[in-house]
C-alpha cells in the first residue's frame, strides 16, 4: 500500500486535453492486439507515451514584481533583438526575444510568465516549419499574448511546430493572470517566445533549460531582491 501510495504522489496528473489522445490510442491497443500481436504492443507504447507527453505537475512559482518566469519547459534555444509580430501592435521596433524549443519530451503545457492582464490575444495561421528554425517565429501557424504588468507589457508567443498541429489557448482577453498560472499548451513539439520590453536584460542563456513556471528569465526592474515563493 505504501508503495502504491508513494508512486501515485510522484506521478504527475494528466491535463484533460490528452484523455481523448490516450483513449483513442488504447483503444487502437486492444484492437491491434486482436489483430496483429506485436502492433498491439507498440501501440500500448504509444500510449503510455501520450499520457507522459500531457502530463502537468506542479510547479513552485518565484513571486516578485518584475520577475519574468519561462512560460515553457525546454531549451532556451535563442536570445535576439527581434520585432515582435505584426498582430500584437506592440511596435516596429526591435525587443529582447527569448525563444524555448520544446521537445516531444518536455511538458508542454504553458504558463503566464508574469502577473498582469491580457490586453490582447492574436492567432495567425501559418506553415509548420521545424519550430527550432529562427525563421519559424514569421512563418509559423503562432498564438499571441499581450501582458500589461505594472507599467510594462510583454508578449508571449506559441508557435507550432513541425509535428505540432494544435494550439490550444485557456483564457481570454481582459483576464487577470497571475505569474506561473497555465495559459494554454501546443501539441507535440512547438516553441514559445518572450518579447521583453526594450532595454530588458535577460537573465538567462543560449542552450540553457528551463522550466515554465519556475525559472526565471529576466527582471524588469532590475535590482537585487528576496524572492518568496508559491507553490501550485
Amino acid at each position: 500500500m505504501m508503495i502504491l501510495d508513494s508512486i501515485k504522489k510522484n506521478l504527475a496528473p494528466i491535463h484533460p486535453e490528452g484523455y481523448p489522445f490516450i483513449g483513442g490510442f488504447a483503444l487502437a491497443a486492444i484492437v491491434l492486439f486482436w489483430l496483429v500481436k506485436p502492433l498491439g504492443w507498440i501501440a500500448v507504447l504509444v500510449t503510455v507515451w501520450c499520457a507522459y507527453f500531457f502530463r502537468d505537475p506542479a510547479r513552485v512559482t518565484p513571486q516578485g514584481e518584475g520577475l519574468v518566469i519561462s512560460p515553457a519547459d525546454g531549451r532556451i534555444s535563442q536570445i535576439v533583438l527581434a520585432s515582435p509580430p505584426p498582430e500584437l501592435d506592440l511596435g516596429t521596433e526591435a525587443r529582447p526575444r527569448i525563444s524555448i524549443f520544446m521537445n516531444v519530451l518536455n511538458v508542454h503545457i504553458n504558463r503566464a510568465p508574469v502577473a498582469g492582464t491580457i490586453q490582447k490575444i492574436a492567432y495567425k495561421s501559418g506553415k509548420f516549419l521545424n519550430a527550432d528554425l529562427d525563421k519559424a517565429s514569421e512563418d509559423n501557424e503562432r498564438n499571441g499574448l499581450v501582458i500589461r504588468t505594472g507599467s510594462a507589457t510583454i508578449g508571449v508567443v506559441q508557435i507550432a511546430g513541425l509535428i505540432a498541429r494544435r494550439i490550444v489557448c485557456f483564457v481570454r482577453e481582459g483576464e487577470n493572470l497571475t505569474a506561473g498560472q497555465r495559459f494554454g499548451l501546443i501539441r507535440f513539439g512547438s516553441r514559445v517566445d518572450v518579447y521583453l520590453p526594450i532595454d530588458t536584460k535577460p537573465l538567462v542563456s543560449e542552450g540553457q533549460t528551463a522550466l515554465a513556471g519556475e525559472t526565471v528569465i529576466a527582471d524588469l526592474l532590475s535590482q537585487s531582491r528576496t524572492l518568496t515563493f508559491r507553490t501550485d
